[in-house]
């Protein structure tokens, strides 16, 4: 009896000693916790609208100030190397939703479908909204769309989202004050915007819906995906905003646009008078929104566990009047939107998870729109497709950093301006442009970890590399009968 006594104490103590150990290896990775006691994290995914590099204060905008967002990075993490999908809209989406690069998924470029809306992608595409509406979360999708016109095998509610509420047409996309926008498959008229009035300010309205689905789902798991068009051109801002920027960005200098005419609102940018304090005001009010989901999400008592992260779809715009030099807006980076140049590109991503990402951290792991997919497939335990191009940063939130993967090269290609090839290995970046006009067109070699601003083509000292970036070029895509380098597309420029 003493004996079968102390073989029960045995087994006891390494049955604890073993859930002890499983706890510990699986702290802070939902990927690996009990379901059954541990809820998947509420997820909001933040995406500004040709935001550069420098244009918030916490990347090192010095003219204006974004508190808002510089406290979510302070309490989370900042991440100094993370890429856009692509350096234009709807591709760069594409890439985010799909969790492939641009070589690889199906929109690779904005190809417009009139009156309203882009090229859809197909009814088969598997998206990160399909994904996790199929382990129980509740999808909602709030802003600009861009990947297929209403009702399209592309309309965001067939792919993944229970709810939709924008701007399906990221064209339409271009105004603050439009005729209509899209709630599910109704057209929902705003009828104070009706001929030149301006009473309704869309991203103000998209907001108001944004957090209505917060605080709807607050008992539930949810995925919010806020696709906002602030601050892409027009420049557009409300009075009580712009009047507080008016005259400190001086010189303005006004921009003639698109005022009446049967292209009013379609498309066309409006005139603005002062670009310089719009687009400063419109960075207020973005601040302010991410400041208000926040604090929505602290006054619903869910902040533990919901993650939330801020990034933009690619660099700064030159479009409406605006002018991101004389804000520095894409920092010590060359080249703006439509460039595959680091300007063009790389841009601010910010993360936030109380308990489980450090508060003020910092990364510089190399990651970008496809691999959102991946990690937040891992954050919430469900099995990731194998064919993705990303790879799951959930070891760098979880400040894991010996435990990343690390990609072997990023790849992006662009069908416009001639079409351009870019690919990021370690430290090395090339472009190619003129792919279109010019197969054999040179390969441009910049060492980042030397010369961050791509000013000096080191391709001619470096022909090994040269050689490696020529094979990555050649096999990173897969022909597309839409979007193919073999002869020049038709695509309208958005």
């Amino acid at each position: 009896m003493y004996k079968l006594k102390n073989i029960g104490l045995l087994i006891i103590t390494v049955v604890l000693y073993c859930c002890n150990f499983s706890n510990q290896s699986a702290k802070g990775n939902l990927a690996l916790s009990d379901k059954k006691t541990q809820k998947t994290p509420n997820i909001i995914y933040i995406l500004a609208d040709d935001l550069g590099y420098g244009d918030l204060s916490v990347y090192g905008q010095k003219k204006f100030k974004t508190p808002n967002i510089d406290k979510l990075a302070e309490n989370g993490m900042l991440f100094t190397q993370h890429y856009s999908g692509s350096t234009v809209c709807a591709p760069s989406r594409s890439a985010l939703m799909t969790g492939l690069h641009t070589g690889h998924t199906p929109i690779r470029g904005n190809k417009e479908i009139k009156p309203e809306g882009q090229y859809p992608i197909p009814d088969r595409t598997y998206t990160i909204a399909e994904l996790l509406k199929k382990v129980g979360y509740s999808t909602g999708a709030f802003g600009k769309w861009g990947l297929g016109f209403p009702k399209s095998e592309g309309d965001p509610v067939l792919q993944g989202f229970d709810t939709f509420f924008g701007y399906n047409c990221q064209r339409l996309g271009h105004h603050y004050y439009p005729r209509h926008l899209w709630h599910n498959n109704d057209s929902i008229v705003l009828q104070s915007n009706t001929g030149k009035q301006k009473g309704t300010y869309a991203p103000q309205l998209i907001h108001e819906e944004t957090l209505k689905f917060i605080e709807q789902h607050k008992d539930t798991t949810f995925f919010a995906y806020v696709a906002s068009v602030i601050p892409h051109a027009e420049l557009a801002a409300p009075e009580n905003i712009l009047k507080k920027h008016r005259g400190k960005y001086n010189p303005e200098i006004p921009y003639i646009g698109t005022d009446k005419g049967p292209n009013y609102r379609l498309g066309p940018y409006e005139s603005q008078k002062e670009p310089n304090a719009t687009f400063a005001a419109m960075i207020e009010i973005l601040d302010t929104q991410v400041g208000e989901i926040v604090n929505k999400v602290k006054e619903l008592g869910i902040e533990d566990n919901t993650i939330i992260i801020f990034t933009s779809d690619n660099g700064p715009h030159r479009e409406g009047g605006a002018n991101p030099e004389s804000f520095n807006s894409n920092g010590d980076l060359k080249g703006f939107k439509r460039d595959l140049y680091e300007g063009g590109i790389r841009v601010p991503m910010i993360a936030s998870w109380p308990g489980q990402i450090k508060s003020g951290s910092k990364s510089n792991h190399i990651s970008a729109f496809w691999d959102v997919f991946p990690t937040l497939s891992d954050i919430v335990g469900a099995s990731t497709p194998s064919n993705l191009d990303g790879i799951s940063f959930l070891p760098t939130l979880l400040g894991e950093v010996n435990a990343q993967k690390e990609h072997d090269y990023l790849y992006w290609e662009f069908h416009e301006k001639g079409g351009r090839q870019a690919v990021r290995r370690g430290k090395w970046k090339a472009v190619k442009y003129n792919v279109l006009e010019q197969s054999d067109s040179k390969i441009q070699l910049y060492d980042l970890s030397k010369d961050i601003g791509e000013k000096y083509d080191v391709a001619s000292k470096h022909p090994e590399i040269l050689k490696e970036i020529e094979k990555i070029i050649k096999e990173a895509r897969t022909n597309s009968d839409i979007f193919s380098f073999n002869q020049k597309t038709f695509l309208n420029v958005e």
